[in-house]
């Protein structure tokens, strides 16, 4: 033992001025290369680029998990996973971000001009990036190793097929790969001084930015640097290095934690949170979900994407210790120790999570230059052997040409099956980066048009594939699981990238299906499917492809039939030639993209309707995807303090509109429950006279449902879910089948049930004006739907005086119903005073159902607990499928007395009510409660005054609230 200890002190202390090699069975004194590294680098870098052209994904994770997160950042929008939910945070924007960031500057060069080159740009970096890392490793291992084994080392780089799709996958775990490679360099590198430092930081930064469990490749050397610390008794000099190295970790996650705490909005640590999911999680959670492999799942997988060189690899520890043990040359204990070191990161890999249930090929990349730095290193030793001289040796028996044929003939089985499983993969499986092609200008499309995505979900390659504004949706197949759904991209007032931090629908841990994610077939414009002869079909995965009357083919492109097609040509490239049997012959069938078939649409949806003289034509325009709203509780949520009036002395009579964000289309709060209940009451009381759909309005109507069912579980996930049949309330037990026929009630009772607004579309009639012709009106206070309906737009108007309509409104708003486009919403608001506290009906001016009622009818000057402020936030939207323009009135009902209380509001709503001319006075019915209502917060403005509360000419007053 004291020998070793001399022998490795004296080696420890030369590495740290100049380490030169050692002689011994891996290293000698032969020139550092012998292949020059720019010409490695040269060869690492084609090889690259072709997979980079054609290497198909392989894993549905890299197109959701991390090329839709960067088309997020980079186009506005794209799928989300679970994972990326600010709930779970599991997944990191620090690696979305650099490579958003390559997109974005990239997309400044000339010849990256479509979103597709946006992708292939990516993975030319890709390329570039290994390239360069291995490069690095084949330098120094030829330096510090063998020049043999760097040969060797760069061959198995270069023809397996599991590093041709490993080294330009947009996943983690090739991240992590790049980093492994560079780390390892740093290790072996004692040239100029050990390089602990620069090891660790490789390894931690893979770690950290790509995949936590990377770091176990680095334990062996860390070991080796203990070991010899505490054998050379240079442990401060160890202690500093691996001091620094952390140092520059702790850097690198403290950079990651800053980056994902500024996208999630919360202080988080995600491979923190990754480690707990995937060991501590519990036993319903975890990566076990999404399926289970036997031990031997990645001996069969290594097998076929490195076939010899994984062989080879596995018996690099049984060779060091034969060589070990019948080496005639001088091997130091330091020279052993560090070969043993290259050795055991894969068998620690490959051990490690083999035992794990759930299992990826992906799971493998990071150990890919383990394998590689294995098999080099065997065969390095069994060329040696077969090149010794010692005449006792089993080889010497053999004759040279033999040995040479030998071995000649192992590196070009190993090359040739490489080659042939590559290419016999892209041809195999490509058609998925190929049908979108058309999309990009033969084909014509518009903004809105939908990819629809069935049982072909996870071979998507990405929303990089298809034309900017053409989105890609889920219908449902027999997979039922739980399917990405989509970022917010709610902007007015969310800041940056909201999506990121706001959290999303539906989403769970646990793999269960969220029906939330799916969009009905006859909203879809475009459809992927697969058709292979002998597949079996069933209700939800029909053979699209032969459905010729419904959809017409764009393109179809071959696709390898795995169920017909036997072993060997589901392993290797076969070419297709007539000498072959025919049980050997690659059996194909057809990924297509198809095109709905204009006189076979959805008769409620794509159809052209055309009304009176003006017309409508159908838009194929979909709402975005509502955020849900921040916080929101049907316990706390307060109602929005609308106080929709200004200043006198001028009274404006205008429309008032403004634009509406598309999140804020319906407000729901803590008044849900009361409003609900007096709707249901109403519905079940008075019927028809509230809620009443006209024959010709049903399809409008059941749009209408359709547009709330797809809106609300996203916008309030605590209170509705989407469901097959329509959403369920998950407050009051309700279930909405929008879908049976007959519906259970009128469509618009059953919409009246889901919100706290009234709803009134109307629709454009052969005269070219818009009749009121479906409608639920329960909470209107001084109007009956009944008086209403069917009446024309200009009517409704005049028949209740609405003042200034003539001369003011009339030309301008039917201006608007004609022009008012699907994707152009608006808001708008307006206040009256009543006195008395019933919100369905204000009785202080009569009975319901009595005639000739009005502000004629009521009584004069009651007192002031009697006024009640009545507030309308009203939305307006054109429905893009029947053209009809929804109304939804949202009443705010408050006591007087209550906002008087408020800052700066009796004296602005006094100067208000004064401002109004005589018709809008007699419309509001002024004169039956003037003198108390002005009285009271002239009194309460006083006070406030007094107080200091002075608001000089509306300052503090930011309208409408």
């Amino acid at each position: 033992m004291a020998d070793a200890r001399s022998s490795l002190e004296r080696n420890h202390s030369d590495a740290a001025v100049s380490k030169k090699p050692v002689k011994g069975s891996l290293q000698n004194r032969t020139p550092e290369c012998l292949v020059q590294p720019i010409i490695a680098f040269y060869c690492f870098l084609g090889v690259n680029i072709l997979a980079a052209a054609y290497s198909p994904i392989q894993d549905c994770d890299e197109t959701y998990n991390y090329w839709e997160p960067t088309h997020y950042l980079t186009h506005g929008y794209g799928f989300q996973t679970w994972e990326y939910s600010p709930v779970y945070a599991i997944r990191s924007w620090l690696y979305i971000s650099f490579h958003a960031i390559i997109i974005k500057f990239g997309s400044l060069l000339p010849f990256v001009s479509t979103k597709t080159s946006e992708f292939y740009l990516l993975r030319g970096v890709f390329a570039l990036i290994c390239s360069g890392c291995e490069t690095r490793l084949f330098y120094i291992i030829s330096r510090s190793l063998n020049p043999r084994i760097g040969i060797i080392f760069a061959l198995v780089m270069l023809s397996s097929p599991g590093l041709f799709h490993a080294s330009v996958s947009y996943l983690p775990s090739s991240f992590t790969m790049y980093s492994t490679m560079l780390g390892m360099a740093a290790f072996m590198d004692w040239k100029g001084g050990l390089k602990t430092a620069q090891g660790i930081f490789w390894f931690a930064a893979g770690g950290f930015v790509g995949w936590p469990f990377a770091s176990l490749l680095m334990l062996p050397f860390l070991a080796e640097e203990l070991l010899l610390a505490c054998l050379s008794r240079q442990g401060i000099e160890t202690v500093t290095r691996i001091v620094d190295g952390t140092v520059r970790s702790l850097l690198a996650l403290a950079l990651e934690v800053c980056i994902d705490s500024y996208f999630y909005k919360k202080l988080v640590a995600v491979p923190f949170n990754i480690v707990w999911y995937n060991v501590l999680g519990g036993s319903s959670k975890g990566p076990d979900l999404y399926g289970v492999e036997p031990w031997h799942f990645y001996l069969r997988n290594l097998l076929l994407n490195f076939n010899i060189w994984f062989i080879l690899a596995l018996s690099a520890l049984p060779l060091l210790f034969l060589q070990f043990h019948f080496s005639h040359s001088s091997t130091s204990t330091q020279t052993r120790l560090r070969n043993l070191v290259f050795v055991l990161p894969f068998y620690i890999w490959l051990t490690v999570f083999s035992v794990q249930p759930h299992k990826e090929e992906r799971f493998m990349y990071p150990s890919y230059p383990c394998l590689a730095v294995n098999a080099a290193i065997s065969l390095h030793i069994l060329l040696s052997a077969m090149g010794s001289s010692n005449p006792r040796a089993i080889f010497s028996r053999i004759p040279p040409k033999l040995k040479l044929a030998l071995a000649t003939a192992l590196v070009l089985v190993a090359i040739d099956a490489g080659a042939l499983r590559a290419v016999g993969i892209v041809t195999a499986y490509s058609a998925p980066l190929k049908i979108y092609g058309p999309l990009h200008g033969l084909i014509p499309t518009r903004p809105g048009d939908t990819v629809c995505l069935g049982k072909e979900w996870y071979r998507f390659p990405s929303s990089y594939f298809l034309p900017q504004g053409v989105r890609a949706k889920f219908i449902k197949s027999e997979f039922a699981g739980l399917l990405p759904g989509e970022f917010s991209e709610a902007s007015h007032g969310f800041g940056v990238f909201a999506g990121t931090y706001l959290v999303p629908p539906g989403m769970n841990d646990e793999n269960k299906e969220d029906f939330g994610k799916y969009t009905d077939l006859s909203h879809c414009s475009f459809l992927v499917d697969s058709y292979f002869p002998e597949s079996q079909t069933t209700e939800l995965e029909p053979h699209y492809v032969l459905e010729k009357q419904k959809w017409e083919e764009v393109i179809c492109v071959s696709f390898l039939d795995g169920a017909r097609t036997s072993l060997l040509g589901r392993t290797l490239w076969i070419p297709g030639i007539s000498l072959l049997p025919e049980r050997f012959q690659r059996k194909w069938g057809r990924y297509c993209l198809l095109r709905r078939r204009h006189e076979f649409a959805d008769p409620t949806l794509s159809r052209s309707k055309t009304h009176g003289d003006q017309g409508y034509v159908s838009s194929d325009f979909k709402r975005p995807v509502a955020s849900p709203y921040p916080g929101w509780s049907v316990e706390t949520t307060k109602p929005l303090p609308y106080r929709p009036f200004r200043y006198g002395p001028k009274y404006h009579i205008t429309m008032g509109l403004r634009t509406m964000q598309w999140d804020d289309w319906i407000e729901l709060d803590n008044q849900f429950r009361k409003f609900h209940s007096e709707k249901a009451r109403r519905i079940k009381e008075r019927g028809n006279k509230c809620c009443k759909t006209a024959p010709v309005a049903f399809d409008g109507a059941v749009e209408l449902l359709e547009e709330l069912c797809d809106y609300l579980p996203q916008r309030y996930p605590s209170l509705f879910r989407k469901t097959p049949a329509g959403m369920d309330n998950l407050l009051t037990k309700e279930s909405f089948n929008i879908f049976q026929r007959p519906l259970s009630e009128d469509p618009m009772a059953m919409a009246a049930r889901m919100v706290q607004d009234d709803l009134a579309i109307m629709f454009e009639g052969p005269d070219g004006q818009y009749y009121l012709l479906a409608g639920a009106i329960l909470l209107a206070g001084f109007w009956r739907l009944e008086d209403k309906f069917g009446m024309p737009l200009s009517e409704i108007h005049t028949s209740g005086d609405v003042p200034g309509f003539k001369e003011k409104l009339e030309k301008g708003m039917n201006n608007f119903f004609r022009r008012v486009k699907p994707e152009s919403p608006v808001l708008r608001n307006n206040y009256f005073i009543q006195v008395d506290d019933n919100l369905a009906w204000s009785k202080s001016i009569g009975d319901e159902d009595a005639q000739g009622i009005g502000w004629n009818t009521a009584e004069k000057d009651q007192a002031i607990q009697h006024h009640w402020f009545r507030s309308e936030r009203q939305s307006l939207r054109r429905l893009p499928r029947s053209g009809g323009v929804v109304f939804t009135i949202r009443t705010y009902f408050h006591p007087i007395k209550e906002i008087a209380e408020e800052p700066f509001v009796p004296g602005r709503l006094a100067s208000a009510i004064r401002s109004w001319g005589d018709d809008v006075a007699k419309y509001k019915g002024r004169e039956k409660y003037g003198k108390v209502l002005l009285e009271y917060l002239d009194k309460k403005s006083e006070e406030q005054q007094a107080r200091g509360l002075v608001d000089h000419g509306g300052e503090f007053n930011s309208y409408p609230f």
